[in-house]
């Protein structure tokens, strides 16, 4: 794969975790700060993708595959949280 090409995804999502990372911190409510959350957790898995094609190794899939179902419990949770309360 061409360097650039890395380079360019490397710097997307670079810019997208920052972005959710902006919108984590400023957020007005708690939901903005969830759906934040999500979104860059949702970010890293993409990162974890792309890492294990750039190096070859799968290893990074199958993280990507558990940090993906634990992203979504965390969610689930958050929700519960948000809708009810402890």
């Amino acid at each position: 794969m061409s360097e650039t090409v890395v380079l360019v995804f490397s710097g997307v999502i670079g810019l997208a975790i920052l972005l959710c990372l902006l919108r984590l911190l400023r957020g007005p409510t708690a939901a903005d700060r969830a759906v934040a959350a999500d979104t860059a957790c949702t970010v890293t898995t993409a990162l974890l993708v792309f890492m294990g094609f750039v190096f070859g190794r799968r290893v990074y899939l199958d993280v990507s595959l558990v940090y993906a179902v634990l992203t979504f419990i965390g969610a689930v949770a958050i929700a519960r949280f948000l809708e009810r309360g402890i």
